[in-house]
C-alpha cells in the first residue's frame, strides 16, 4: 500500500550527510533523473529498479517541482520491475529441449555439458521473451526540515533495496534507521537524557549493537502500555512537536493483537493473542513464564478521531498504520494534480499527528522507566501479572 493509502506500513530513517541548503531542487532533480526507472517491457532483462513520480508510476521526468516537490517534503517512489520464470516450467522446457536434441543426434546417449548449458540459456531467453515483468513500488517522503525519511514498507528485502538505490542516488548521504534507542534520544526530555545514556546497554555506537542490546526498550514499553490499559488512566498529553497542539489530551491503549516471544527447551517460542482482549489472561500467563511482548496493536484516540498501528518492538516499525479516512475529492474546475497534492498534505497531517501522539506516549514511558518511580511501577506490574 502506498503512503497515501488510509492504511500503510511504514518505517523511518534519519538522512545523514551533505544536503545542500541552496538550489536543493536542482540537486534532487538531477539525482532522481540520473537513477530513474528504465522500462524492460521490450526485451528479456529480468530486473529494473529506479525512481518514478509518485502520482504516475510510468513517469520518470523530475524536471518540474510538481513531480516530487511538496514544500519541505520530497516525495518520490521506487519502482522495481521483475521477470520471474517458475522453476518447474524452466526444468520442463529444458527437458523437452534436451530430448529433442538427443532425437536429432541418435549417436549420443546424453547431452554434452556445454550443449546442455546452451539449451538452458536458449530456453530461458525464450521464456523471458514471453514473460511480462511484474511491477512493485515503494513510496518515500523525505522531510528536509526534520531530516526524517518515511518509507512505506517494512519488509527487509524492500528496505534493503531502497537503501541501496538511495545511497547510489544521493552519494554524500546515508540512511540511519530510527530504532527504539534512537527514537528515545529524539523524544526524551532533557531531564531524562542522561538517565537514558546510563541505561544504554550497547558497548559501541553501531546501529546493530544499539538495536540488539536495547531490546528492553520495546519490550518494557509494550508491557507498560498493556498494564496501564487495564489498571491506570489511558489518557496522556501531547508533549512532542507536530500538528496537534501541545498539552492536548489523547487516549492510548493496546488491543486486538499481541505477539510474545521467549526461549524454551525446544528453542524460541512465539505466542500470538488475537482478538479483543478482556483481562489479558493469556498474555499475563505467557509473561509469567518468561516471555516478552515483542509486538502489539496500539490504538490512539484524539477527540472523535482514531488511529491504529501494530508496533514491531525490536525495530519500532509501524505495521498497518491507519488513521482517519481521507478521500480524494473530485471537484469540477480543479485539475487532478492539484487534488493529488491536496490529498498528500492531508495524509501527511494525519500521519504526523498519529506519530506525534505515539512519540508523546513513548516519552511518557521513558520518563517513568528512567525516573525514580519505576521500581514502584514495576512492583505494581508484577503484582498484576501474578493475579489469576
Amino acid at each position: 500500500m502506498g503512503i497515501l493509502s488510509n492504511t500503510a506500513s511504514i518505517c523511518q530513517f534519519k538522512v545523514i550527510g551533505d544536503v545542500p541548503t541552496e538550489d536543493l531542487f536542482n540537486w534532487v532533480s538531477e539525482r532522481l533523473s540520473g537513477n530513474s526507472f528504465r522500462s524492460i517491457d521490450q526485451g528479456i532483462d529480468e530486473l529494473s529498479v529506479g525512481w518514478v513520480t509518485p502520482d504516475d508510476h510510468r513517469r520518470t521526468d523530475f524536471s518540474t517541482p510538481l513531480s516530487f516537490w511538496r514544500d519541505n517534503y520530497l516525495f518520490f517512489t521506487l519502482r522495481q520491475d521483475k521477470r520471474a520464470i517458475p522453476g518447474a516450467l524452466l526444468r520442463a522446457r529444458q527437458k523437452e529441449a534436451e530430448e529433442d536434441f538427443l532425437a536429432e543426434n541418435p549417436g549420443l546417449s546424453r547431452v554434452p555439458k556445454q550443449k546442455r548449458e546452451e539449451l538452458r540459456d536458449a530456453v530461458r531467453g525464450a521464456l523471458l521473451q514471453r514473460t511480462l515483468p511484474v511491477p512493485s513500488t515503494i513510496d518515500a517522503v523525505w522531510d528536509t526540515r526534520s531530516g526524517i525519511l518515511t518509507l512505506a514498507s517494512i519488509g527487509a528485502k524492500s528496505v534493503d533495496l531502497f537503501e541501496t538505490l538511495f545511497k547510489k542516488t544521493f552519494e554524500d548521504t546515508r540512511l540511519v534507521a530510527v530504532h527504539p534507542f534512537s527514537r528515545a534520544e529524539m523524544v526524551v526530555s532533557q531531564e531524562t537524557a542522561e538517565a537514558l545514556n546510563r541505561a544504554n546497554m550497547a558497548t559501541t555506537e553501531s546501529v546493530l549493537d544499539l538495536i540488539r542490546s536495547n531490546q528492553w526498550l520495546g519490550r518494557d514499553f509494550l508491557l507498560w502500555v498493556t498494564y496501564r490499559t487495564l489498571n491506570e488512566s489511558a489518557e496522556y498529553r501531547i508533549c512532542r512537536p507536530g500538528p496537534a497542539t501541545g498539552g492536548e489530551s489523547f487516549v492510548a491503549y493496546v488491543n486486538d493483537r499481541m505477539v510474545l516471544c521467549g526461549g524454551g527447551d525446544e528453542g524460541a517460542q512465539k505466542i500470538t493473542a488475537s482478538g479483543p482482549q478482556d483481562r489479558f489472561g493469556e498474555v499475563r500467563m505467557a509473561l509469567r513464564t518468561g516471555k516478552a511482548i515483542t509486538e502489539g496493536t496500539i490504538h490512539l484516540e484524539k477527540g472523535e478521531h482514531a488511529w491504529k498501528l501494530t508496533l514491531k518492538g525490536e525495530m519500532f516499525h509501524f505495521a498497518s498504520f491507519k488513521g482517519p479516512k481521507v478521500k480524494e475529492e473530485r471537484d469540477e474546475g480543479v485539475d487532478e494534480m492539484s487534488e493529488r497534492e491536496a490529498l498528500f498534505y492531508e495524509r501527511m497531517y494525519i500521519m504526523e499527528t498519529g506519530l506525534q501522539m505515539f512519540d508523546s506516549l513513548y516519552a511518557a514511558f521513558l520518563d517513568m522507566r528512567l525516573g525514580p518511580g519505576w521500581q514502584e511501577e514495576f512492583a505494581r506490574i508484577e503484582t498484576w501479572l501474578g493475579q489469576e
